[in-house]
């Protein structure tokens, strides 16, 4: 009776595993705007998933001599 009880909660357990492996994903690249929000360059579409995404959504646009570079992620 043990024997059903531990296989039946690891079966459980491994399904429960299985279902919180989601990826949080986008497709992100990095573009640059002058002063009249001219898109100037681009960089090749990427995707990062997970902790690669919250980095990239948490880094703040940067302004050099009137040329903004900025993340956009889909």
């Amino acid at each position: 009776m043990k024997r059903k009880l531990l296989y039946a909660a690891g079966i459980l357990v491994i399904a429960m595993s299985m279902s919180t492996c989601t990826k949080n994903c986008k497709t992100c690249q990095r573009n640059t705007y002058d002063a009249n929000n001219t898109l100037v360059s681009s960089e090749s579409a990427t995707e990062y998933c997970d902790a690669a995404l919250l980095r990239i959504e948490a880094t703040p646009d940067a302004t050099v001599l009137g040329s903004t570079t900025k993340w956009e992620c889909k």
